[in-house]
């Protein structure tokens, strides 16, 4: 696959898990949605890690604030602490007793909060690909 082929399937698959997350946080499954988040900013982040490196295979790795150190991207520090916080979502929605302790913390609110900031780095991310 070209540069430009593997930077449109990751496009592509964030925009899907993107429609994944409004479909979950639509029918109550908050958590759930927000691991989803994480994907889809986790899968922009590759596509501009393919964009500004030498080969088309990105890191295997989950970590966003990692992702974005290895770009060109220049993200505000209010962001990057957005991205950690978004770190734990993908942690914490793979294990039971981490899943245990969102559950507590996952409110409505507090899911729709943070998709709004989700969704601006989406869109930023976005914007800056080919």
């Amino acid at each position: 696959m070209t540069k430009a082929e593997v930077i449109e399937y990751w496009k592509k698959s964030a925009d899907r898990d993107w429609k994944a997350v409004q479909d979950l946080t639509a029918s109550g499954s908050l958590i759930q949605a927000l691991f989803f988040a994480h994907l889809v900013i986790e899968k922009l982040l590759k596509a501009h890690w393919v964009k500004d490196n030498d080969t088309t295979l990105p890191p295997r790795t989950h970590n966003l604030e990692y992702l974005i150190s290895q770009t060109k991207l220049s993200m505000p520090m209010e962001d990057i602490d957005e991205l950690r916080i978004m770190n734990a979502w993908n942690i914490e929605g793979r294990y039971q007793d981490y899943k245990d302790m969102l559950y507590k913390m996952t409110t409505r609110s507090y899911t729709e909060q943070k998709l709004e900031i989700v969704n601006k780095i989406r869109e930023w991310l976005t914007a800056q690909l080919p």
